[in-house]
C-alpha cells in the first residue's frame, strides 16, 4: 500500500486502453486474424513508419475518434508495406482487410477501456486525476468515445502542449495542474522509459503497469514504487 498519495496522473495509450500491452502486439494479432501475408519484422517496420507519420503530419484531427485514428494509422502501415513490396493488394481487398484490422483493434480497446472505466470510477471518489498523454491532438475525443471523459480534472496532451514524453516537463505540468507537491502525486503508466523515469525525475511516486512491451529487454525497475500486471491491481495498491 502506498501512503501519502493525494492525486493521480494517468498515461492513456497502453495503460487505459490495453491494460499494459503495447499496441504493436494488438495490431499484429489483428493482422494475423485478417491473414495479411507479411512477416513480423515487415510489420514492425510498417508499425514504426505509421507511428512516425502520424506524429509528424496533421493526419489526425481533433474530432477524430479512436476508430478514425486506427484507420489512419493502419492506412499508413499498408502504404509502407506496399513500398516494401511486402504486400500490395488491389483496392477492394485493401479496404476489406483495413476494416477487419480496425474492427479487431477497436473492439480490443473497447473491452479494456471498460475495465479501466470501472477502476477510474472508484478512484475518482478519492483522488483528483489528470491525464498525461503522448497523443495526436484528439485524446479528448477518444476519451468521449470510450466514456472516460468525466474522470479527469485536466488533460495534458503532447500535441497540444508541445512537450512529449520522455521529457519530464510534461509530468511537471501534470503536478502543477493538480496543485500538489510531486511527492503527493502517483503516476500510473505502462512505459518504464516514458512514464516511470520522467515521473520519478520530477519527484512523483510511480506504479508501473507491466505488460507485453515493445521488446523483451530486462528493466531494472529502480524508479518504481509498485508494479502491477492489470489495471484492477491499482485498487489494491491504493487501498
Amino acid at each position: 500500500m502506498l501512503e501519502g498519495i493525494k492525486g493521480l496522473l494517468f498515461d492513456y495509450g497502453g495503460t487505459l486502453d490495453t491494460d499494459g500491452r503495447h499496441w504493436a502486439h494488438v495490431l499484429w494479432e489483428a493482422y494475423q486474424q485478417a491473414k495479411i501475408p507479411v512477416g513480423h519484422e515487415q510489420f514492425r517496420e510498417a508499425y514504426v513508419y505509421g507511428e512516425r507519420a502520424l506524429a509528424k503530419a496533421p493526419i489526425v484531427h481533433s474530432e477524430d475518434t479512436f476508430r478514425d485514428v486506427l484507420r489512419k494509422k493502419v492506412e499508413q502501415q499498408f502504404d509502407c508495406l506496399r513500398r516494401q513490396l511486402a504486400w500490395a493488394p488491389d483496392e477492394s481487398e485493401r479496404q476489406e482487410v483495413l476494416r477487419a484490422v480496425v474492427a479487431y483493434a477497436y473492439e480490443y480497446a473497447r473491452r479494456h477501456t471498460m475495465k479501466s472505466s470501472a477502476v477510474l470510477h472508484r478512484l475518482k471518489e478519492r483522488y483528483p486525476m489528470v491525464l498525461v498523454s503522448n497523443f495526436y491532438g484528439n485524446v479528448e475525443a477518444v476519451l468521449r468515445d470510450f466514456g472516460l471523459d468525466g474522470y479527469f480534472d485536466a488533460v495534458i496532451e503532447s500535441a497540444v502542449v508541445g512537450v512529449r514524453k520522455p521529457d519530464p516537463a510534461i509530468y511537471q505540468m501534470g503536478v502543477e495542474r493538480l496543485g500538489m507537491q510531486a511527492s503527493e502525486v502517483l503516476v500510473v503508466g505502462d512505459s518504464y522509459d516514458k512514464d516511470m523515469v520522467p515521473a520519478r525525475t520530477v519527484g512523483c511516486r510511480t506504479v508501473w503497469l507491466k505488460g507485453e512491451g515493445w521488446t523483451n529487454e530486462h528493466v531494472d525497475a529502480t524508479c518504481v514504487d509498485a508494479t502491477i500486471y492489470n489495471i484492477e491491481d491499482l485498487l489494491s495498491v491504493l487501498s
